[in-house]
């Protein structure tokens, strides 16, 4: 299961196969055809708009996030705490890799049972140099990795893994500030939830939420996710979309499913599926990893393209076999994989072309517009529209509140400028996955103008 090829020569065949009679149907029936695709577009609405529904309402019911108090994560002596592995696999980053280290460094877990691993591109002399310049203890070192094959974060990840031995394994990012006592807490909560659970994903929230107007729709979506509608994914039974970063994995598990895919851009979504799909259970870790969000329009289109391009090439792989992932999910958790992971991507990208439509019948009703939407489907479209928007406005109202955080609900007005970004970053996902589907843009990092030296953790 490796993206390394995007199609299969199955769904070459089928993709070549449905052009065709695409283009066959425009010659012969242009309008029938039309409808058709129009009608397939709505009906992914409907069936997003349902599982949103019951995924809402497991997300208000609150579900429990796995919990480890101060004195809980403390009381266990350090001799009886598992080994521990944390890698942060960095590329250009000579600007913030001394903060990366003191962040490991503040860490709370005895030095003797913790690796820490800087894994930096060989020929990145600049961060290979800084960080060495940064004073660290013994029990971290700096990784160099090799050049040859994809220059990607999970290829770093899985070289890391082989010179590593800790039970327990974790990655951070860059510009990643793990809370101190997150390693206590996960190993404590592996220990009390036992085998069934493999994985553990802590929240992530934003520290320069106050940098712009982006960065604060940025964490409105962040807090939403994290906070509410991670935890009820988890809950409702279905493979979890990881998060990148602080999620806390046993070795044993990780190796079973083969590590990372160096060729999957959006590796962590892709481990989720795969953990689920050998039955190892994963759950929200009620600890905050803090980083930075993205505060420049340009860098943040280039990381969502990465992101959904990511999306596309694990749902292609993972539907390249789907009865068999069907009888290995079952129905509930194969529809929770389909609407999370693949509809994400493609229903931002056809947003644009609903909205189009929408704002032409408002502006004249033309005629091919109602030649588009016969009753029998104008009616869910609408349905759609009013209620799937609203669906989409209020759990974010709902999301935010839940994260504690009411001074950003007035942003959750603006969410159409944002929802709008997100379709610019699908489309690009989509074009960039035909001629460079294995290419990694790097997000930089170090442009929130409002570094603390002490961060704030809830």
């Amino acid at each position: 299961m490796s993206a390394r090829r995007t199609l299969t020569s199955d769904q070459r065949v089928l993709l070549v196969g449905a052009t065709v009679a695409l283009i066959l149907g425009l010659a012969g029936f242009p309008t029938a055809v039309v409808v058709g695709l129009n009608a397939l577009g709505t009906a992914m609405y409907v069936l997003v708009f349902i599982y949103g529904i019951v995924w809402f309402r497991r997300m208000v019911s609150r579900p429990a996030l796995v919990t480890v108090t101060d004195e809980e994560a403390r009381a266990v002596p350090d001799r009886r705490l598992p080994t521990y592995t944390v890698m942060v696999a960095a590329y250009r980053e000579a600007n913030v890799i001394g903060e990366t280290i003191h962040a490991l460094e503040a860490l709370e877990y005895p030095a003797d049972r913790l690796e820490l691993r800087l894994l930096l591109e060989a020929d990145d002399h600049e961060t290979i140099a800084a960080a060495r310049a940064t004073p660290h203890g013994s029990n971290l070192e700096i990784v160099e990795i090799p050049s040859g094959g994809p220059r990607t974060k999970p290829k770093a990840c899985n070289y890391g893994l082989q010179l590593t031995k800790g039970k327990l394994v974790t990655i951070y990012d860059a510009e990643d500030r793990p809370e101190p006592l997150q390693l206590r807490r996960a190993a404590v909560a592996f220990r009390r939830l036992g085998s069934q659970v493999s994985c553990l994903q802590a929240r992530l929230h934003y520290h320069n939420t106050g940098d712009n107007l982006l960065t604060r729709l940025f964490a409105a979506e962040y807090l939403t996710w994290f906070d509410a509608m991670l935890p009820a994914l988890a809950a409702m039974g279905g493979p979890v979309p990881l998060g990148g970063t602080s999620m806390h994995i046993r070795r044993t598990a990780l190796e079973a499913v083969g590590a990372w895919d160096p060729h999957n851009v959006t590796e962590d979504a892709d481990l989720g599926v795969r953990l689920y799909r050998l039955g190892h259970k994963t759950e929200v870790l009620d600890s905050v990893t803090s980083e930075e969000a993205n505060s420049d329009f340009i860098n943040w289109i280039k990381q969502r393209s990465r992101w959904y391009k990511g999306y596309l090439q694990t749902w292609l792989v993972h539907m390249r076999q789907p009865v068999r992932l069907w009888r290995e999910l079952g129905p509930r958790a194969f529809l929770s994989f389909n609407v999370t992971v693949g509809t994400t991507p493609l229903l931002a990208a056809l947003n644009p072309v609903f909205w189009l439509l929408t704002a032409l019948w408002f502006l004249g009703k033309p005629e091919f517009v109602q030649t588009l939407f016969p009753a029998w489907l104008y009616y869910p479209a609408l349905a759609c529209l009013v209620a799937g928007n609203f669906l989409a406005f209020y759990r974010t109202v709902v999301g935010i509140w839940i994260a504690g955080r009411p001074d950003l609900l007035w942003v959750v007005l603006l969410s159409p400028i944002y929802w709008l970004m997100m379709s610019i970053g699908a489309i690009r996902a989509i074009a960039q996955l035909v001629v460079k589907p294995s290419h990694w843009e790097k997000t930089v990092h170090g442009l929130d103008r409002l570094r603390k030296p002490e961060l704030q953790y809830g």
